[in-house]
């Protein structure tokens, strides 16, 4: 008994305890409030709504995951990262193929249906941390040669495939969350800021080109309903009705499972893309910077492993993750507070869905997993120097 409670203390001790803690503390919060946003729709004899049954199942599975993955040694699963890219092309072509989108979306191929059981699953969501893995696996191989124009271009062509394959399926949204990844990636490996520049310039000097040959009317619309909201009433009414949510929650919010337009389905989506007015509705001020407060210590303390960590290529995993869950956020909210267009970006741990609630705990599996192995060769490293002074 005494051997297994120590081995217990063990991997307690080289567990990231806080980081997994308040991960899952993040996604409680988020399932009581998809329970909120989805009581109006819970059918006759169901206690929870199917939303919040999919996000229960997804949390829970995916924390299983992460635990598991956590004691896989993280250079095994970086050396497959060859595997992992091809896995991550292949999910994407099997979704352009056979996938489908959203009803008023029927030329997007967003979701692969499984089987018969009714169930949708996103492929770019696993991609986004596939591609995490093998961008940092090709940045450290190439790490001293970073000044080369040639390599810096090979880089640009490994970030184009996954976000060019997903613009084709029509998700504009995940592509822009592949971009940022890839810029704060290769920022942090120290690529000079000239290049930075050049890449800015060439951006604007497309962006006519890419406003009429990839955006869609409806994607153009949101945009001019930013500036013209009283020309596109229609397109911009989710986030009217958003706001009007989010500005009735006053600081202290109108009560849980009390919330005016969440409660009477006035805000469309109000469980995935506008979760975040369901938070201010209810929960007022208060609700809404705990929520933002939350998912800042977890972008922090996935940076501080990634500070921490003994590998470049590891370091900036970890900073691409980061990355990934910051953008979301300071997407979603912009989306929220009619500051962006609408282009269909979730709220990481709190918004329905669950390839997103998945994929995310498969990522923080990596994360975990370079936290412990880091953490053992620490004390492997100590014991070893300590047994050198001892035989001198």
């Amino acid at each position: 008994m005494s051997k297994f409670i120590k081995q217990f203390k063990t991997i307690l001790r080289e567990t990231d305890l806080f980081l997994l803690l308040i991960t899952i503390a993040a996604s409680v919060f988020g399932i009581v409030m998809v329970h909120s946003a989805t009581i109006f729709s819970i059918e006759e004899g169901k206690i929870i709504s199917r939303d919040t049954r999919t996000m229960i199942l997804a949390v829970a599975v995916g924390i299983i995951m992460a635990i598991m993955i956590s004691f896989i040694d993280y250079q095994i699963i970086t050396r497959m990262f060859p595997v992992i890219g091809i896995v991550c092309i292949a999910l994407m072509i099997l979704t352009l193929l056979f996938g489908v989108g959203p009803e008023e979306r029927p030329d997007a191929k967003t979701w692969i249906v499984l089987g018969s059981s009714g169930l949708y699953f996103q492929p770019s969501e696993l991609v986004k941390i596939g591609f995490i893995i093998t961008f940092g696996m090709h940045i450290e191989y190439v790490r001293d040669k970073l000044k080369n124009i040639l390599h810096l271009f090979f880089l640009c062509v490994h970030a184009l495939i996954p976000a060019g394959l997903v613009i084709i399926s029509g998700d504009l949204g995940s592509a822009l969350v592949f971009i940022v990844i890839f810029i704060v990636m290769i920022f942090c490996a120290g690529v000079q800021l000239r290049y930075f520049v050049l890449g800015f310039a060439a951006i604007c000097a497309s962006t006519p080109a890419i406003w009429y040959f990839f955006f869609s009317e409806t994607q153009k619309e949101r945009f001019l309903g930013l500036i013209y909201p009283d020309r596109y009433p229609d397109i911009m009414y989710q986030q009217h009705r958003g706001m009007e949510a989010i500005a009735s929650g006053g600081l202290t919010g109108n009560g849980l499972f009390n919330g005016y337009h969440t409660q009477n389905e006035i805000v469309p989506e109000s469980e995935n893309d506008m979760i975040f007015t369901c938070i201010g509705e209810e929960l007022g001020l208060i609700g809404c910077i705990l929520a933002l407060a939350v998912l800042l210590a977890i972008v922090i303390r996935i940076v501080y492993v990634g500070r921490k960590s003994k590998s470049d290529a590891t370091s900036l995993m970890c900073y691409g993750m980061a990355a990934m869950i910051a953008a979301q956020v300071i997407i979603n909210i912009g989306m929220c507070l009619v500051i962006f267009p609408v282009i269909g970006i979730t709220l990481p741990f709190f918004s329905a869905g669950g390839s997103s609630n998945l994929c995310i705990y498969i990522g923080l599996g990596l994360i975990l997993s370079i936290y412990r192995f880091d953490k053992e060769k620490e004390v492997t490293n100590f014991k070893l120097q300590n047994i050198t002074v001892f035989s001198s």
